[in-house]
């Protein structure tokens, strides 16, 4: 049994209730230390590395925000390759988690956060996504990092890297990627890529009877370019033709049986679907006009003329 079989399996004791459920690492000294990227939700520190019944000396931690990998030659991967490299990892291990907040912020509200910040929207790169690498899923999230991790050329071919996702509420671990069934099928001979090539001593030993090849023994055409090019041209005219000719024929029945598809349907509604009853408008009077008194008349004043 590999080391994360046995890993997954005491978890899976361990969650159920089985109080003697663990793992012995000295048993599987060759596959340590392990390499694990996980996310910086502070709810983790809880849990690892006493998820993987690992001790904290053989589990070399990297974290980041939503345990994110954003191409094969990123800053995160060049840290795995160094963990590898330098302090010796054996095994790399992405691990998600349940309700992830990164997984959870669209990129509207991480625009609002940001901003709340003092951070413009004018310093930041146009593809907010692809820069952050933002995520919709926490089991896809993990696979993508796994498959970018095994396609990078700073990872050695027989590391295995695995794939799992935890449980906040339970502790849990999912295997979503397991790297060791994924390292045999890369690895296998039979695969196309990973057929050896065979090994040529002469370099001109492929040519065969090319070697007595003599360059003023070689014969061209007496067709000129310019002949070439115009009879190209003629034959391509002439297929173009030909070919608005089909289509034209292809395309003609559909129109025209689409046509009288339109008309039997307008016939068929004109004639059997109800027709709304017609609106009668009631004819109305106009009111009595109302007889307006005459303005009283306008009198003289007495002093209206002058002594």
């Amino acid at each position: 049994m590999h080391l994360f079989e046995s890993i997954i399996d005491a978890n899976h004791r361990a969650v159920a209730g089985d109080a003697s459920a663990g793992l012995h690492p000295a048993d599987f000294a060759d596959a340590l230390p392990v390499v694990a990227l996980t996310c910086v939700d502070p709810r983790l520190n809880a849990y690892f590395p006493n998820a993987l019944a690992l001790p904290a000396e053989q589990f070399i931690w990297l974290r980041n925000a939503g345990n994110i990998i954003t191409s094969t030659l990123s800053s995160t991967m060049r840290s795995l390759a160094l963990a590898c490299a330098v302090k010796g990892g054996r095994e790399i291990a992405v691990i998600g988690h349940s309700d992830c907040q990164i997984c959870k912020t669209p990129t509207i509200a991480l625009l609002d956060k940001l901003k709340a910040l003092g951070v413009d929207r004018s310093r930041l790169p146009e593809n907010l996504n692809e820069f952050f690498g933002m995520f919709g899923s926490e089991r896809q999230n993990v696979i993508k990092a796994c498959d970018l991790i095994r396609n990078s050329p700073l990872i050695g071919p027989k590391i295995p890297v695995h794939g799992l996702l935890l449980d906040l509420d339970t502790g849990r671990l999912d295997w979503l990627v397991n790297g060791y069934e994924t390292l045999t099928t890369q690895m296998s001979p039979g695969l196309p890529g990973n057929v050896a090539l065979p090994k040529v001593t002469d370099p001109m030993e492929p040519l065969g009877a090319f070697t007595e090849f003599s360059m003023g023994e070689m014969k061209f055409p007496e067709m000129k370019i310019g002949e070439v090019a115009s009879r190209v041209g003629e034959v391509l005219t002439q297929e173009g033709s030909k070919l608005e000719v089909r289509m034209a024929r292809a395309i003609g029945p559909a129109a025209e049986s689409v046509q009288q598809v339109a008309a039997q349907v307008a016939h068929y509604a004109e004639t059997n679907w109800p027709k709304p009853p017609p609106v009668r408008v009631k004819p109305t009077s106009p009111p009595p006009a109302k007889k307006i008194p005459p303005p009283p008349p306008i009198r003289p004043r007495p002093d209206w003329r002058r002594p």
